[in-house]
């Protein structure tokens, strides 16, 4: 029977009719941990992470949340499994044409019973919480891509989720906005004792908040390496694993921009 990790992968093949994307994957995220799914473009890393919340159906293995088998579950335990969970996109996914605290408030309409001022209210609350007070009638096109993601994030949040799962979420975001990101993120992991799932191939981002990752492969179509990624930098005896991580480096020193 599988533990107490939050989630559990066994045995995972992705694949698109014949195509084999990614096979033989078995990994553990850890409760509280920032899990970094990392590799280089096209490896399957988002794909992984729809797999991990019912978007995709693996071509065979298992995902567990927790002690419950959420591969085999039904479409109604899935959505409730679901309910705990929270998924910023690449690219922010907000409705155009609502305002910020309209997109936050989606989730709370659909899952609860909430009267609509408290509504405002908790969508008010959680804009303040990704530093966004203020901001509630604003329409997404009236703010930056960095105040988007955020707000994202916020509608993300909206039902407190036990796990956050991120898609590239440094994504058009210049260096100082994605450094704020990253502190937003362990910030949220502290206060909301959430688990985090990150799908990124941005180093600054993978050092700075990730405390357990795996790497795909595209060659081999497998994960050659999982574990703190600081470690993996150092120590991996793999040198495709080695060579991303150590992007940038200037005679043994970061590269400085």
């Amino acid at each position: 029977m599988p533990g107490d990790a939050h989630i559990i992968v066994r045995d995972l093949t992705m694949a698109y009719g014949d195509f084999v994307l990614m096979r033989d994957l078995d990994f553990r995220v850890e409760r509280g941990d920032i899990f970094v799914i990392m590799g280089g473009s096209g490896c399957g890393k988002s794909t992984l992470l729809r797999h991990l919340i019912g978007l995709n159906e693996p071509a065979k293995g298992e995902i567990f949340y927790g002690r419950e088998n959420f591969t085999s579950a039904d479409r109604a335990r899935r959505v409730e499994l679901l309910r705990s969970v929270g998924v910023l996109y690449q690219s922010g996914a907000l409705w155009s044409s609502m305002t910020l605290a309209e997109n936050v408030a989606l989730p709370l309409q659909e899952f609860t019973d909430l009267r609509p001022a408290q509504i405002r209210e908790v969508a008010s609350l959680k804009l303040s919480l990704v530093g966004l007070r203020g901001f509630e009638d604003y329409y997404p096109y009236q703010i930056s891509g960095g105040m988007q993601k955020r707000a994202g994030l916020a509608r993300a949040i909206a039902l407190d989720p036990e796990v956050l799962f991120f898609d590239e979420p440094s994504a058009g975001l210049d260096p100082i906005s994605s450094k704020r990101l990253d502190d937003l993120i362990l910030e949220l992991r502290e206060s909301m004792g959430a688990t985090v799932v990150v799908v990124t191939h941005e180093l600054a981002s993978i050092f700075a908040i990730g405390t357990n990752s795996i790497f795909l492969d595209p060659e081999t179509r497998t994960m050659i390496a999982s574990g703190p990624p600081l470690e993996l930098r150092d120590r991996s005896q793999d040198p495709k694993v080695r060579e991303f991580l150590r992007r940038g480096r200037i005679g043994g020193m970061e590269e400085v921009a």
